[in-house]
């Protein structure tokens, strides 16, 4: 529990590639289901990706919870507007 605390104070919330990962695996994977393998593949890639924006690309570093803050953002609006678009 300490760990996981000293993780979170550091790298900040990274609670979106909880979110993210199932669903964009369900869209990769064009299924209903979600395989909790991939689920786990894409989520470690995404938090791999963040890392390596919140250290390589931003001119100045931030924590990898700003980077997942915005990745997740942008993928809830994506799935909103074409959530949308669908039901039209």
């Amino acid at each position: 529990m300490a760990l996981v605390s000293a993780v979170t104070a550091v790298a900040g919330l990274i609670a979106f590639i909880a979110l993210a990962a199932p669903q964009i695996t369900r869209r990769l994977a064009r299924t209903a289901s979600m395989p909790l393998g991939t689920t786990g593949v894409v989520g470690g890639a995404l938090l791999l990706a963040a890392d390596l924006v919140s250290q390589h690309v931003v001119p100045f570093t931030v924590p990898v919870g700003v980077v997942t803050v915005v990745m997740g953002g942008a993928n809830l609006v994506w799935l909103l507007l074409h959530e949308s678009r669908r039901c039209r």
